[in-house]
Formats: structure tokens, sequence, C-alpha cells
């Protein structure tokens, strides 16, 4: 690979949230999807939604949920579709060079999972707990982001995946970091759901967690959907992967949760006694 994790110079902060109005529309072209609860029709991979106009903004925006694009208002992409417009491809589109589509919907699907990495590194070093791994965590930022920075012709050469159970590592180690903190802090009771520990992974579709002490646990690739949550306390838990689509956070506390993204909190349903982590804007279909 081009980049090495011995990189000393960390990148400039990146702009990690979506700013439509500098993009091509990727999201809406780049993507499939198909009919479903989130989806009113179908759309293969490659081929503009039906409702992209030339200026690449979204015709029905203003209305997305209510004519069954639901999938459309929870989809973030890290800023990874203005940074592949303008910097990928120095303000070049795909609809004016269609030549460009391929490599720059390619490009687009990479960029966004490192600036997904770039999101998570950067919740850590926002961190006093993981204060010892500040430097290597640097160092994944500036490897992540110098593979960002490549041409597109070289970035589809890296291996992104390798890359990826890389610095997935350091989240795993600045994870345990930060709920071993809570845990010497005074919170030793492991969280259960009728008898079983709540751990990684673990089926809770549809669940009754009302008012449950989550903190500090380690939900990584949890099935929420659905899950009433309404009133818990998730400050600390580890995010990553968790489903949250349709989980009741009413009046939740996430104000310090580990990991948790844009896309998360969209597919979620809160209201404005739910607490979410600076980083995070409340979504405006929360009422």
């Amino acid at each position: 690979m081009d980049t090495n994790i011995g990189a000393k110079a960390s990148p400039p902060d990146r702009e990690l949230r979506a700013r439509c109005e500098s993009c091509f529309g990727l999201c809406c072209t780049a993507l499939p999807f198909e009919a479903s609860s989130d989806f009113a029709a179908t759309k293969a991979a490659g081929t503009p939604c039906r409702h992209l106009q030339v200026d690449y903004r979204c015709g029905v925006h203003d209305r997305l949920r209510d004519i069954g694009y639901r999938g459309c208002t929870v989809f973030d992409c890290f800023g990874a579709g203005q940074r592949v417009s303008q910097e990928t491809f120095g303000g070049a589109s795909w609809r004016d060079e269609p030549k460009l589509a391929g490599n720059m919907f390619e490009a687009f699907h990479a960029i966004r999972l490192l600036h997904e990495l770039l999101w998570y590194l950067g919740d850590l070093l926002a961190r006093q707990e993981t204060a010892g791994i500040h430097e290597k965590l640097r160092q994944y930022v500036a490897a992540t982001d110098a593979l960002a920075s490549l041409p597109a012709e070289k970035l589809r050469q890296q291996d992104i995946a390798a890359h990826r159970m890389d610095v997935n590592l350091a989240l795993i180690q600045g994870s345990e970091l930060v709920r071993d903190g809570l845990v010497r802090g005074g919170k030793t009771a492991l969280p259960k759901y009728k008898g079983k520990p709540i751990g990684p992974r673990i089926d809770l579709m549809g669940a009754n967690l009302r008012g449950m002490d989550l903190r500090g646990s380690n939900l990584r690739g949890a099935y929420l959907i659905a899950a009433d949550l309404s009133g818990g306390d998730l400050r600390s838990a580890d995010m990553i992967g968790v489903d949250l689509r349709d989980t009741n956070l009413c009046g939740a506390n996430l104000s310090d949760s580990l990991f948790l993204t844009p896309f998360q909190i969209n597919a979620a349903k809160g209201d404005r006694d739910t607490l979410l982590p600076p980083a995070l804007e409340r979504p405006s279909h929360w009422g």
C-alpha cells in the first residue's frame, strides 16, 4: 500500500458530514435501492434516481418521508460525496463526462468507508481515557486520510478492507479503555435481558429495554430494531454497527455513546429529551 502507519503528519480536519450542494448527487446515483418500507421504487446502482434534477439536487427533498423515501433521509456519506466531487475529480462530474462515472462511483464507495473510520478515530481522540494511544490514533488518521487522498486509479488498487481491519484493532483498544474506565469508576454490574448478558451482536429486536442502564456496554453489531430504549442510559456504550432502525430513543441518554453516527440516529426515533453527542444534530423528523 502507498500509505503507512508511521506517518507523522496529521491531515487537516476533514468535513465528515454530507454537504450536498458541493456533491454531484453521488448517493442518488451510485447506490442501488429496492422497493421496500424505505424506498418507494427500485433503482439500480449507477442509475440516477428519477427525482435527481439537472443541478444534482433532489426534487422532492422536503417530502421524502411522505412519498416513501425514508431511506434517503437516513443515509449520510460522512462527507465522501463532496470530497470525491471536488477533490478526487477536481469538480468534473459524471454527467458532463460520462467516462468518469465508473471510477467516480467506485471512489465514492471507498472514500465513504474511509471517512467512516475517520469519524470513529475522531471520537476516540476526543476522549481523555484514550490519551495513552492518541499518537497511534493520529497515525491511523493520517494513514486513512492519505488513502482517501489518492487519485481514483491508485485508490482502487488499495486493500481498503485490510486497512479497516487494522484500524478496527485500535478502535477495539480505545473502546476497552473508555468502558474499563467506567467500570473502575464504580459501575460493575453487567446488563442482562431475560437472564442473558447483553453483549456484541445480540438480537434484541423489539425488546423492552425501557430505562435500562447500558452504560459501558459492548453493543457492537447488536440488533436493536424497533426496541424500546426510551429513558435508557447508553453513555460510553460501544455502538459500532448497532442497528437502530425504528428504535425508541425518546428520553434516552446517548450524550457520551461511543462511535454513534448520523446514519444510526437518523434511523431511530427520538424526541427533544433524547441526549446526543455534540457532534450529532437532532434529526428534523424527530419533531
